[in-house]
């Protein structure tokens, strides 16, 4: 059974990023045993378990040649042209046999959403460019009210069916019609969706929204002629996919092993270029990053202390890694309900007591970049405002600077060092999640320079379902926590600026968690969901930058890596830094779609 999510909740405009971000703030892109959360876990796993799951996996690899043949002739034998692909994205103890692609990546198998079926269009965090896929292009008309898409001609499904605009509105209205579906709440903007005709599918918004159409474009597409007949597409596993994507036969299913096999009519001539993929059933990442240094692993996403001797060392001319810092930032979140955290002199005074260069060389042993004051990624570099970036020198650590602000705000320090207003003394608690030993790591050194400033600061750690019921409720003071890797700068600073998520303390919370809302914010906002024009969506980018400046709502500490990790021994194509035409993290739908097409078995062999 499954002991936990594929990876963290998204942070975004209403989810509407999720298809990008599930994993998207992940640590590593595993689902661990022991939290609600893929983050790799203090305890290593039970020897007996890796015993037993190595034993029920070998079984399972010497059964694959009397498996049950493929739905379709074409696909290839396992042993066959090329082989099978290892790969290490999710870590349960038994696998369950789900492959409904409505429900998300935390809740179907790899690669159910992007690599079984697919979207209309791929957005290439690397490159951050659109790249066309099941559709071929997309135009915005009506004053960006209206969005049309056209399809790819020539795509099948792989029971040979024609794929067409009619299956685009279909898989849109079940999500109209179950809400559950809807991760990305497309509804919540969508009008209507219209199959003009066999290419050309139409999308219709209730007022002008930009921002739409990544969410629009990432969603899986479901064939019609398969669903119209599902009694309950929100229960329903779909064990046996018809989809468009490289990978669609499930060639060989146990509760310790399943494989994927090429589909054999996939629209992109001579690709995939491998046999297909093989999912060994690892119980933790423990387990993971041990048969990914034994070589056992083809390609995974995790943490990995000291990559280079752990792994790379290991067989140099074959274990690689290419982590580059696009999954967001990590925050540090200040609770706007709580005093004195409604004080934008205490926000900045406690951003200039953090030494953001020791937390990266401590806690994320040097494998990313302190973050800036804009709290932007590198996923939105051609955004970020130089101006901005100048005028947030309270994302530096400045300690005079900070003592003064906080005498400014009324709490001076007393002879004993500490901070008080009115007698009482500034007390702050900082959540983090148990077994999340860099963001622990993190904690301990903000709660040490904290104090060094005179505030009394206490470190909680938490299971991750207390910690993230906390961080949506806004019962907490402080709390770490991540922000999307949006293509787009609407998202992030509507999460953290916009008055459309600030909810009452205790009511659930999608976005907006530390409850700041600007109604400054709200403007630009809207011109910029409401514009195409690349010029003017700048403009307004750097004007919400600066606002994000002024008013510190949150505080920006790092950049996330995405984590990848590859062995080129038996396959050839990966990305990395002489190559870097996509991300290695296999951990976020749907660009690593871009390598499963790309990748080819090794020459040598």
């Amino acid at each position: 059974m499954r002991t936990t999510t594929l990876s963290r909740p998204a942070l975004g405009i209403p989810a509407l990023l999720v298809s990008l971000c599930v994993a998207a703030s992940c640590h590593d892109g595993l689902a661990d045993r022991d939290a609600a959360s893929p983050r790799p876990q203090a305890a290593p796993s039970s020897p007996s378990l890796e015993e037993a799951t190595a034993t029920a996996v070998a079984r399972a690899l010497s059964a694959t040649s009397a498996a049950s043949p493929p739905r379709h002739g074409g696909a290839p034998a396992p042993s066959a042209q090329g082989g099978f692909l290892t790969v290490a994205v999710e870590s349960w103890d038994a696998w369950e046999r789900k492959f409904n692609p409505l429900l998300g990546p935390a809740l179907s198998r790899w690669p159910t959403t992007a690599g079984i079926y697919e979207p209309l269009l791929v957005f290439n965090t690397m490159k951050q460019e659109y790249v066309p896929w099941l559709a071929t292009g997309h135009a915005w008309s009506a004053g960006n009210s209206a969005l049309t898409f056209t399809l790819r001609p020539g795509v099948t499904w792989s029971d040979g069916r024609p794929f067409t605009a009619r299956d685009v509105a279909f898989t849109f209205e079940l999500l109209r019609k179950h809400r559950a579906l809807d991760t990305s709440e497309v509804w919540t903007f969508l009008a209507s969706v219209h199959a003009r005709n066999d290419s050309t599918v139409e999308f219709l918004f209730q007022r002008p929204f930009v921002p739409g159409l990544v969410a629009i474009g990432h969603q899986p597409i479901v064939p019609e002629h398969i669903w119209k007949d599902v009694a309950d597409p929100v229960t329903f596993d779909n064990e046996h996919p018809v989809a468009t994507g490289p990978f669609t036969e499930v060639r060989v299913f146990t509760d310790k092993l399943y494989e994927l096999g090429r589909n054999p009519r996939y629209w992109q001539p001579g690709k995939p270029a491998i046999a297909g993929l093989r999912f060994p059933a690892y119980p933790d990442t423990a387990a993971v990053e041990r048969a990914l240094v034994r070589g056992e692993v083809d390609w995974a996403g995790i943490f990995l202390a000291d990559v280079k001797k752990t792994f790379v060392d290991r067989d140099p001319q074959h274990h690689r890694y290419f982590s580059p810092p696009l999954l967001g930032a990590i925050m540090l979140y200040p609770n706007a309900t709580k005093k004195p955290l409604d004080d934008v002199r205490v926000r900045k005074a406690l951003s200039m007591a953090i030494d953001r260069d020791r937390i990266v060389e401590e806690a994320m042993l040097g494998t990313t970049r302190a973050a800036d004051a804009t709290g932007m990624s590198d996923v939105l570099a051609r955004w970020r405002s130089p101006q901005a970036v100048a005028a947030g020198g309270w994302a530096k650590l400045d300690m005079a600077r900070a003592s003064a602000l906080l005498d400014e705000a009324g709490y001076a320090a007393g002879k004993d060092g500490l901070r008080t207003r009115g007698g009482a003394p500034l007390r702050l608690e900082l959540n983090v999640v148990e077994g999340w030993l860099d963001w622990i790591r993190a904690g301990e050194l903000i709660v040490q320079q904290l104090g060094r400033l005179g505030v009394q600061a206490t470190l909680r750690r938490m299971t991750f379902s207390d910690f993230f019921d906390a961080l949506q409720r806004g019962t907490f003071d402080l709390s770490l926590g991540w922000t999307d890797s949006s293509p787009d700068p609407y998202s992030l600073y509507h999460a953290l600026m916009g008055s459309e998520g600030v909810k009452p303390v205790g009511e659930h919370a999608s976005a907006n968690w530390h409850r700041h809302g600007s109604k400054a914010a709200d403007r630009r906002l809207r011109a910029l969901a409401s514009t195409s024009d690349p010029a003017q969506r700048k403009r307004i980018a750097d004007d919400l930058q600066m606002l994000f400046v002024q008013t510190a709502p949150v505080i920006p500490l790092f950049l996330h890596p995405a984590w990848g990790e590859c062995n080129t021994r038996r396959f050839v194509g990966f990305p990395g830094p002489e190559n870097p035409y996509a991300r290695l993290s296999p951990s976020t739908p749907p660009d690593y779609l871009l390598v499963l097409t790309e990748l080819k078995p090794s020459p040598a062999r």
